[in-house]
């Protein structure tokens, strides 16, 4: 009976500890919510390019990347991250809308020049850049229209009073409305934002990107050439080890910039007040890496790093899209995320439940087009081909700028590739692929015909069928067909001019494009680049001048209004 009785006290001692565990962790993290909310701290954003999870961090010994990886000791690192395309500009789309890229037809890659921000009001696109759609008709270059209710995210900063700066990409399917950032440029820094403003500063480090492995071939290579982890989809020669190599050296050398950023954090006493987040853009950089739909192509590093330590040096298994990241920075500022977002925040105020699958689209790149979706579980990845009938690696001049990519292919052509490198060279494709991970980190062993994985299979294949539906898999409609309806015959739509209305020396300003962001300048302003985010009436001077225009996502700009 005595020993009875200590069991039972034993047990509701061990609950109430529990229970008292749980409610100091939900304490810490409202307080924690609620201190972000209060302190108004600022983000940064370190994007780079092309990049798989390469990294220390990540267990990956060949290579010294010091930097980052104090900044996962102090951060939390996630190891199931992953864009929704393999290259940037429908990737960066989806980042700056948080939308699907195949949902709104933006997944072709890519529509136009808008690597950087444009002037509007020169805007020029060629009618005929040597692309055909699926259909075999030309694809001129163009703008992606969204739906009324999609802005870039951060005006939702902007109205919140935040200082958004992008030095120096955006490539997001269309040019960056003038609305979205109050500078953008290659110079914008942190350093030159009003000293009342908290910010939000995202830095573009270009060193990673695929054609630096090129443009870079005569820097000092870094690493050791004989220790380097060869994937097996690629022959163990000469070539592939020196652009490996080449690959390597500029991680350690976008690592060494990560920490000028860091200490420039340091030095103008931010570091102590700002979240700083790390990721890629999408996957590695090089041939079945780049532009793929499986783990190769859409697995990227993500690292989010607190000023006091929150969870500092934890890893985190749950999935999480690059879409995701513009809802979860707004949510650790206390701003409430649209519902209607694809993206779903997973840290802060308003954190959603964990994501089961991650989705991945690929379709027209460059001068080719080869459609496959895939669902990606973390540790499964389910590709479905659209085109069985066409070889996985198809024609790209751009990448063939790499040697060893052209080696590669050179060796195919004449037949001497032998074992798992011959792999991603067939010629014809299964309709259905299904890698495990976990034994099969290259995928390279096709499970799909394999009785043993049938339950995964139907698992993966249903889920990903529901996300097509769901999204209205825009994949299936004919390029030049989308661009119809973005500008119908081929013209694009102009967003319609401002109204101003004084009342009591308040100004109402008013658009009559559904869906257009307002800008607008004061006096000394005017003429210049900056232009004030309009989302609520405001007193103005007598004598006071002012000029604003509008823009809508795709549209052309409006003419300025004056008063």
């Amino acid at each position: 009976m005595i020993m009875l009785n200590c069991i039972i006290k034993n047990k509701i001692f061990f609950k109430l500890k529990l229970l008292l565990g749980i409610l100091l962790y939900f304490f810490y993290v409202f307080s924690f919510s609620n201190e972000l909310i209060d302190k108004k701290l600022n983000v940064v954003w370190i994007s780079c390019e092309d990049m798989g999870p390469i990294l220390g961090a990540y267990g990956v010994d060949e290579i010294s990347t010091p930097n980052i990886d104090k900044l996962a000791s102090e951060g939390i690192k996630y190891t199931n991250a992953y864009s929704t395309v393999g290259v940037c500009a429908p990737s960066r789309f989806s980042i700056i809308t948080g939308m699907y890229p195949a949902r709104l037809g933006a997944h072709n890659m890519r529509s136009g020049n808008f690597y950087t921000y444009r002037n509007p009001d020169s805007l020029t696109f060629k009618q005929n850049k040597g692309v055909l759609d699926k259909s075999g008709k030309n694809v001129p270059e163009y703008e992606v229209v969204t739906p009324n209710n999609i802005k870039a995210f951060t005006e939702y900063l902007r109205n919140d009073n935040y200082y958004c700066i992008n030095n120096n990409k955006c490539d997001y399917q269309f040019n960056s409305p003038f609305t979205a950032w109050d500078e953008v440029s290659g110079t914008a820094s942190f350093t030159n934002k009003p000293n009342n403003m908290p910010f939000f500063y995202v830095k573009n480090l270009m060193v990673t990107h695929e054609s630096r492995i090129w443009l870079r071939k005569d820097e000092p290579i870094t690493v050791d050439k004989n220790n380097l982890n060869i994937p097996a989809y690629y022959p163990d020669i000469p070539e592939v080890r020196n652009d490996i190599a080449i690959k390597y050296s500029n991680i350690e050398e976008m690592d060494r910039q990560v920490g000028e950023i860091i200490n420039d954090l340091k030095q103008n006493d931010l570091l102590d007040s700002t979240i700083i987040f790390f990721w890629s853009d999408h996957g590695g950089s090089l041939l079945r890496q780049k532009r793929a739909v499986g783990n190769s192509g859409l697995n990227v590093p993500l690292i989010i790093r607190f000023p006091d330590g929150y969870r500092s040096g934890e890893t985190d298994d749950r999935i999480v899209s690059l879409m995701d990241l513009g809802p979860t920075t707004m949510s650790l500022l206390g701003i409430k995320p649209p519902l209607f977002l694809d993206g779903k925040p997973f840290l802060g105020k308003y954190n959603s439940k964990p994501r089961t699958y991650a989705f991945g689209s690929a379709d027209r790149f460059d001068e080719s087009t080869d459609m496959q979706r895939s669902v990606i579980d973390g540790r499964y990845v389910y590709i479905k081909n659209f085109m069985p009938q066409l070889p996985l690696i198809y024609k790209n001049k751009y990448r063939e700028q790499i040697p060893m990519n052209k080696k590669i292919i050179e060796l195919n052509k004449n037949n001497k590739l032998v074992g798992d490198s011959k792999y991603i060279f067939m010629q014809t494709k299964e309709e259905e692929e299904l890698y495990d991970l976990n034994n099969d980190p290259y995928e390279i062993n096709n499970l799909a015909d394999n009785p043993n994985y049938s339950n995964k299979l139907i698992e993966l294949r249903n889920a990903l069928t529901n996300w097509q539906i769901d999204i209205n898999d825009k994949g299936f409609i004919n390029e030049t067909e989308l661009i119809e309806q973005f500008w119908p015959n081929n013209e694009q739509p102009l967003t319609m001019p401002v109204e101003i209305i004084v009342s009591d020396d308040i100004v109402s300003l008013h658009c009559g494009t559904d869906g257009a962001s307002i800008g607008y300048q004061l006096d000394s302003q005017i003429g210049s680049k900056k232009w004030n985010l309009y989302n609520k009436p405001f007193q103005i001077l007598p004598n006071q001048k002012l000029a604003t225009r509008a823009i809508k996502i795709g549209f052309k700009v409006s003419k300025i209004t004056f008063k």
